[in-house]
């Protein structure tokens, strides 16, 4: 009797741990596929209820059987201590007296109990199920009224179009991958409208999309302010750069060799610690330097290209947020770290020819890394940057912050644009395979006009319902009047639409407001070029990557392509590579003791080891940026000069 109250006892708590809570824990997270609860689990539950009372009536019945049994039992006992037997006897027969009223007591207590439970349980049972019927009705009530919202739009929008002295034009949509297609015929559901989040409290807007004005000039009286200005600025059908180039480059390098390496053995002591600091080997590298990684940003120069010949500033203003968000496209595949300059390092790209541009970067501080880049274009633009390196190694994840703000002046305009990289995380590092994602808030502001672009990067997550790897954005004048909607993803494209009108929505449950944004079609702005054939071997390297460190007669000594470590790696020669790598950085660790004991032979020890690593770059200077009131450095000359004359007498010995 104990062993099977103690089972029903169990099976209660089963029952109401695994399946109720369960079931509710369901609910309550919208897990299930329709995320209402079917009759048939509502008839499930009634029938365990049901079973459970069944069990109590049996768990009754034997306790009305205990009883009586034990009572038969003390009575015998009580004859049995009548009669005349021995004193030892006695005893024993009056302890088994009391052990069967106890036996008795504690049944009775377990029935008690197990009734009490059950009780409990049908009353939170009853308190469950009208907590869920209040939510499916509810549920049921917001569907039927999206739907019927619905409807009313698409009724608004079919009388719209229907109106006298309209001239019939069907609505044109944006079709993924090409440009404006028109639609056969009007469509009964929202086909030709899409719908975002708003910026304000989500990763995107609520953006309707109308037909261009020019068919609404006569109805609504206004023209400049909602039309294209310069469609043929904004406009894909120029997205590749025309005209084969005049040098030939090449198109692959040597396959990556299959290196086996226990990845745990050498991280695990680097948990926390700042990754600049950690001795790599080049197993974990990809031949490129970050100087060229920072150089490879420009591969969609024509986008700044088309932007110098913008008339409006906030057009302008779409291509240089599709150039930013561009610069993210080569990381998507690209989870090998590259090699971190040497102090002094330069990496020049001279392209004037085929891409109308001079880059060049130095490596001018070691620790923390910071690289300084300035490039020229012949079209009318110049960028310049100082990026510092801040990364952490968390174990599961690497994190990568650029530090610093990268400056854009369009010549002609005198348009300058400021803004900052966003947050990079490689995840998987130990277990898994490795990927990597951008996230964060990137601002692009104007200092002329004031104008401002509010990109949003959104994190991956497995249980989100949008596209991988997607970027919003909005495009607002110095009055933060918005004119544009940016969306697309930074591994794929971007696109653009102009806002006809925006209005605000009505609050939600928890006070916030969304924005609702009418546009013309959306525009192809930036489509990512694709991947050269067997690029999976060649650390997925784009065309430009590809001809990056190709040895080119006249650099200066100090550039990229002649660092002998990287040059190793890339022919596939890692075990030599690692060795000279080791004797390169051990090169730099004595450089920089002889900077410090010169240093100190004119300042005290203290003074000395801040003076050790005040390095003075070669080709760029510290200048306080009177924009963000930041110092930083800036290319201050010399260095094309030089290369015209081969004089490269200045050039420290880091090789």
């Amino acid at each position: 009797m104990k062993g099977r109250g103690c089972w029903e006892t169990a099976s209660v708590r089963s029952f109401c741990s695994s399946g109720c809570l369960n079931k509710l824990k369901k609910d309550d997270s919208g897990d299930d596929e329709d995320g209402t609860a079917s009759p048939a689990d509502k008839s499930e539950l009634h029938d365990t209820i049901k079973k459970l009372s069944l069990k109590l009536d049996d768990l009754s019945t034997c306790n009305e059987l205990v009883a009586k049994h034990g009572v038969a039992l003390q009575r015998s006992l009580s004859e049995l201590d009548g009669l005349r037997i021995p004193c030892e006897s006695g005893e024993k027969l009056k302890a088994v007296n009391e052990r069967a009223t106890l036996f008795r007591i504690t049944s009775n207590a377990m029935i008690n109990a197990c009734r009490d439970f059950l009780e409990l349980a049908e009353t939170h049972s009853r308190k469950w199920q009208r907590a869920l019927q209040y939510e499916q009705e509810q549920r049921v009530h917001l569907e039927e009224t999206i739907e019927q919202l619905a409807k009313q739009h698409n009724s608004l929008e079919r009388a719209f179009r229907s109106a006298p002295g309209r001239a019939a034009n069907p609505t044109k949509s944006f079709s993924e991958g090409s440009l404006l297609t028109t639609k056969g015929e009007d469509s009964e559901e929202d086909e030709d409208t899409e719908y975002f989040d708003a910026m304000e409290d989500s990763t995107s807007f609520i953006t309707v999309i109308t037909e261009p004005k020019e068919d609404r000039k006569a109805e609504s009286g206004t023209t400049g302010s909602v039309e294209w200005t310069s469609d043929n600025v904004l406009d894909s059908t120029s997205l590749v750069p025309q005209g084969p180039p005049k040098v030939k480059r090449r198109v692959r390098i040597p396959d990556k060799p299959s290196y086996s390496l226990n990845l745990w053995s050498i991280m695990k002591n680097c948990i926390g610690r700042e990754l600049s600091k950690i001795p790599m080997p080049v197993n974990f590298n990809e031949p490129l330097s970050m100087l060229q990684r920072l150089t490879e940003d420009l591969e969609y120069h024509h986008l700044l290209d088309k932007a110098v010949h913008c008339t409006s500033s906030v057009e302008q203003m779409c291509l240089v947020a599709a150039f930013s968000v561009s610069s993210y496209s080569t990381t998507v595949h690209r989870i090998a770290k590259p090699f971190n300059p040497m102090l002094g390092e330069t990496f020049e790209l001279d392209r004037l020819d085929d891409m109308g541009l001079r880059s060049l970067c130095e490596q001018v501080s070691h620790h923390p890394p910071s690289a300084a880049h300035y490039v020229f274009s012949k079209h009318g633009w110049s960028l310049w940057q100082e990026i510092t390196i801040s990364s952490k190694f968390r174990g599961k994840y690497l994190s990568i912050m650029p530090l610093g703000a990268i400056h854009l002046e369009f010549q002609a305009s005198g348009n300058h644009y400021v803004w900052r990289k966003s947050t990079s995380t490689v995840h998987n590092i130990i277990v898994g395979k490795l990927w990597i994602d951008q996230t964060g808030d990137v601002e692009i502001v104007n200092h002329k006009t004031k104008d401002r672009c509010q990109l949003k990067f959104l994190p991956y997550s497995y249980f989100s319902k949008e596209v991988a790897r997607k970027v919003t954005g909005v495009v607002s004048d110095s009055q933060g009047k918005a004119h544009y909607v940016l969306s697309g993803s930074w591994d794929e494209q971007m696109e653009c639409a102009k806002i006809v009108q925006s209005s605000p929505s009505s609050p939600s449950l928890d006070g916030k407001q969304k924005t609702v944004y009418q546009t013309l079609p959306a525009k192809l702005m930036w489509k990512k070029y694709p991947l050269p054939d067997n690029a999976e071997n060649m650390y997925y390297f784009s065309e430009l990557a590809l001809t990056l460190n190709e040895h080119e007669e006249g650099v200066a000594p100090t550039d990229s392509r002649l660092r002998p470590d990287q040059r190793l790696m890339e022919k596939g020669h890692w075990d030599e590579a690692n060795t000279e790598k080791q004797r390169l950085e051990e090169k730099q660790r004595v450089n920089r003791r002889r900077r410090l004991e010169t240093c100190s032979r004119g300042c005290g020890a203290e003074e000395a080891e801040k003076e050790a690593e005040v390095y003075v770059p070669l080709w760029f200077e510290k200048r306080l940026d009177p924009v963000t009131g930041e110092t930083a450095c800036v290319y201050k000359g010399g260095y094309w000069e030089a290369k015209e004359k081969q004089d490269w007498h200045m050039c420290p010995n880091i090789f």
